[in-house]
C-alpha cells in the first residue's frame, strides 16, 4: 500500500470555516454564457499599446457598474432586521501572489467608479506585495488559522450584525475564479459563505454562434452568479444579470476609463 502523509495546510482551515458559514443559506444560481470575443480583442489591442491589463479587472469594473445600477442585489440586513443597500460597490477579488501560494482576498473599493486600468494596477500591486493591503492581508491570513475556530466563527457572525462594519472588513460582493482558459467548457458551482452576491468566473472556450447570418466561432465565458434568496428575489437578480452580460459583451466598462 503506497501513500504519503502530509500536514494539513493551516490556511485551509479558513476555507473549511467558509464552507461551514455557507451551509443553511438559501442560495440560488444563475449559469450564464457571455460572448467576450470583442472584450478579449480590445484587451489585446490595449496590451499591444503597452497597457498591463487584468481580465479580472475587466470583470470587476463591469460588476461594480452593474451593481451600482441594481444595488438591491448587494443588500444586507442589520441587527434590527432592516435592509441596508450600499451605493458603493466594494469587490473582493482573490489574488494569488505566486503559483502555489494561498490566494489573498483583496477589496477593490468603489469599483463602480474605477477604470479597468486602475483596478488592474491595484491587482498587480497586490500580486507584487506592494499594495496598501497586501501586507495586512498576509498577516491576517497567517494569524487567523491559529485562532480557535469558535472565535473565528463568532467574529464573522459579529461583523454581519452591522452591514457598514461588514463592508469595511469584507466588501460588498466577491469574485472567485476556477481558471478561465482551457479546453473544457463549464461553470463553477461554489458556496457563498457571507456575501449576498458572488460571481464565479469559469472557462473561456470557442463556440459556434450565429452572427450576421453566418456561423462563426466566438469566445464564450461561463459565469456563475450566486444570490442569497433571503435577500434577493429572482426578478431583480435577472435584471441585474442581463445588465452585467450586456455590459461585458458591449465593453461598456471601457467608457469609464479616464
Amino acid at each position: 500500500m503506497n501513500y504519503e502523509t502530509l500536514p494539513f495546510p493551516s490556511e485551509r482551515k479558513l476555507v473549511v470555516d467558509a464552507g461551514y458559514l455557507g451551509t443553511g443559506r438559501h442560495i440560488f444560481y444563475g449559469l450564464v454564457e457571455v460572448d467576450v470575443t470583442n472584450l478579449r480583442r480590445e484587451m489585446d489591442r490595449r496590451k499591444a499599446a503597452g497597457e498591463d491589463l487584468s481580465f479580472t479587472a475587466c470583470i470587476a469594473a463591469a460588476l461594480g457598474q452593474a451593481i451600482a445600477e441594481h444595488p438591491e442585489v448587494q443588500a444586507y440586513r442589520d441587527w434590527r432586521g432592516r435592509l441596508v443597500l450600499f451605493q458603493e460597490v466594494d469587490v473582493v477579488v482573490m489574488v494569488e501572489p505566486s503559483p502555489g501560494r494561498a490566494a489573498i482576498p483583496h477589496i477593490i473599493r468603489n469599483a463602480q467608479d474605477r477604470s479597468v486600468a486602475e483596478i488592474s494596477a491595484e491587482i498587480r500591486a497586490v500580486q507584487a506585495g506592494s499594495g496598501d493591503k497586501a501586507g495586512q492581508a498576509s498577516t491576517l491570513m497567517r494569524l487567523a488559522p491559529h485562532v480557535p475556530r469558535f472565535l473565528r466563527l463568532w467574529f464573522f457572525h459579529f461583523i454581519k450584525l452591522s452591514p457598514p462594519r461588514f463592508k469595511r472588513l469584507e466588501g460588498t460582493t466577491i469574485i472567485t475564479s476556477l481558471g478561465m482558459f482551457g479546453k473544457l467548457s463549464g461553470w463553477g458551482i461554489t458556496f457563498l459563505p457571507v456575501h449576498t452576491l458572488g460571481l464565479t468566473v469559469g472557462s473561456i472556450v470557442e463556440k459556434p454562434a450565429a452572427q450576421q447570418g453566418q456561423v462563426v466561432l466566438r469566445e464564450i465565458l461561463h459565469l456563475t452568479l450566486a444570490f442569497d434568496h433571503d435577500l434577493v428575489d429572482g426578478a431583480p437578480a435577472a435584471r441585474f444579470t442581463s445588465r452585467l452580460v450586456e455590459m461585458l459583451e458591449k465593453g461598456e466598462m471601457w467608457e469609464e476609463d479616464k
